[in-house]
């Protein structure tokens, strides 16, 4: 077992991945890792809170599917909390055979299942766009967004409103990550109407995966130092040779970093600065970034090649959307909404509602969502990926709007009668605002992100969503896992690098069959 201790800046899945992989494959001692958070939780951007009286909530959810390597090596090591024999990547593979998940109802138009939303009603020109952004070399893209390689056409498809709402693509986000997205996920493409493919969770993210995580880390005396925020980071040498030698916490203290040390750092985070709203209260719109990004500002403007956060964080009107959580007391609304998709509860995925204002859509997942949750009790997730315009039945942005404005504008899109709408009374609404959820889709150039490894990196390295990594795709769980991986093993010698992503869109079936569907044969 080895001496040195290593400082983790975050505690999000990355933070608590690379404590994994310190302990379970580089030697480290639990007592000898620090893990520091700016909240009250660990888990980050995978959360999962509540209690019936109140409500539930779940700001978002992350996709699974099956080429994730480094996340599945990852949950191989961590035990069920209920069934210690069974690890959490055997439960989620065991939970998606039981609870298969097809689609019969991605879309909705007018009330009702959209007839042609099985088809992704793409152009000719559009087609070859896509093929041609495939092939494209990320060279020569730079700062160039969606749009300024498809023509406005596009953006009126199934196929966009689809694959929007399934990643949360605006027309405005970074073509380069939209071609990685292509590449990394058309084996998919089969089953992208009907969302085939992706696997979910037995409970929310944070019930399913972080709690075993914290707690297998808890056991082998990992010390988590929760709302604790780092606000500086002290790196002394130059570009060609530097090492941090403290921390400075949030009430003055510090920690010294020995030269044996290592620190990992988590820059930047996709839910900084998430404010609440419930039934009656929309959420407020100051948009103050947090602690992730003045961390990252701070370093960057001192420190030549960590970065440029501001490529990110600057403009909240084109990073956020709101989501919400719903908790009902009975069963009607699902029950109803089995026989309106034709998909048993958890089995059907997202459902968008083609037109709406706001890009409005809803997910009824598999029941309990919450570890505990109490009997009786039923919980949705929605969000709007265009909050900003007005609703077609709430005539103002879904930015502005309270819990029981948004239930309005579902009963709307929906034609909900008003006995149906009675299955909402005392439904309690948990709203969420997060300025900066798809500022990693933001454009940018080469250099925005910092490498895992920034050049003469003595003893530190960079982990998370903001940080560079070929090929791989932002907002995925693999993506933070894969870094934490890959810093430790650098950081460290003690372990192999990650897995080389895998290349699907190297396969000449995988692509004959994508070809198909994109041609609607």
């Amino acid at each position: 077992m080895t001496q040195e201790t290593h400082h983790i800046v975050g505690g999000g899945i990355a933070a608590l991945a690379a404590a994994v992989f310190l302990v379970r494959d580089a030697g480290v001692q639990g007592p000898n890792i620090h893990i520091y958070e700016q909240l009250g939780v660990a888990g980050g951007s995978l959360d999962g809170a509540g209690e019936a009286g109140a409500g539930y909530l779940t700001r978002g959810g992350r996709m699974f599917e099956e080429h994730f390597q480094c996340t599945f090596d990852l949950l191989d090591t961590i035990p069920l909390a209920d069934d210690p024999g069974r690890s959490v990547s055997e439960d989620i593979r065991a939970f998606n055979r039981m609870v298969p998940g097809s689609s019969n109802c991605r879309l909705v138009r007018d009330g009702r299942p959209a007839e042609n939303r099985f088809d992704l009603t793409l152009g000719a020109q559009d087609i070859v766009d896509i093929n041609r952004l495939s092939l494209h070399s990320e060279r020569g893209l730079d700062t160039r967004r969606i749009d300024d390689w498809f023509r406005p056409e596009f953006f009126d498809s199934n196929f966009w409103l689809m694959w929007s709402t399934m990643f949360s693509f605006q027309p405005w986000h970074s073509v380069v990550e939209m071609r990685r997205y292509l590449r990394r996920f058309i084996h998919l493409f089969p089953g992208f109407t009907r969302i085939e493919g992706i696997l979910r969770t037995r409970y929310n993210q944070y019930d399913s995966l972080i709690a075993p995580i914290v707690q297998w880390l808890r056991d082998r005396g990992v010390q988590a130092h929760l709302d604790r925020r780092v606000t500086d980071v002290e790196i002394v040498g130059d570009r060609q040779d530097r090492q941090v030698t403290a921390l400075v916490l949030g009430d003055g203290a510090r920690v010294e970093v020995m030269p044996e040390d290592r620190v990992y750092l988590t820059l930047g985070s996709m839910t900084d600065g998430s404010v609440l709203g419930d039934n009656d209260n929309a959420p407020a719109l100051a948009d103050a970034e947090g602690g992730a990004w003045a961390l990252w500002r701070k370093l960057a403007a001192r420190h030549e090649g960590l970065g440029r956060p501001e490529a990110f964080c600057t403009d909240t009107g084109k990073t956020a959307w709101h989501s919400f959580t719903v908790t009902l007391d009975g069963p009607d609304f699902f029950e109803f909404m089995e026989d309106f998709t034709g998909n048993r509860t958890g089995t059907g995925g997202l459902v968008t509602f083609a037109g709406s204002g706001w890009t409005l859509s809803i997910v009824l997942f598999h029941q309990p969502h919450f570890r505990g949750q109490k009997h009786g009790t039923y919980t949705l997730w929605g969000y709007g990926l265009r909050g900003d315009r007005d609703g077609d039945f709430v005539k103002k942005p879904m930015w502005q709007a309270t819990g029981n404005e948004i239930l309005h504008e579902l009963f709307g899109q929906m034609r909900m009668t008003p006995e149906q709408r009675a299955w909402f009374d005392g439904a309690r609404v948990q709203v969420c605002r997060m300025p900066f959820i798809t500022s990693q889709f933001m454009p940018r150039r080469s250099g925005d992100r910092p490498d895992v490894r920034p050049v003469g990196a003595r003893n530190f390295a960079v982990i998370g969503q903001f940080c560079e990594q070929p090929r791989d795709c932002v907002f995925t769980v693999e993506y933070s896992v894969r870094s934490a991986r890959a810093a430790v093993a650098s950081l460290t010698g003690r372990v192999t690098p990650p897995p080389a992503v895998a290349r699907t869109d190297l396969d000449p079936m995988v692509l004959i069959r994508a070809a198909r569907v994109l041609m609607g044969l």
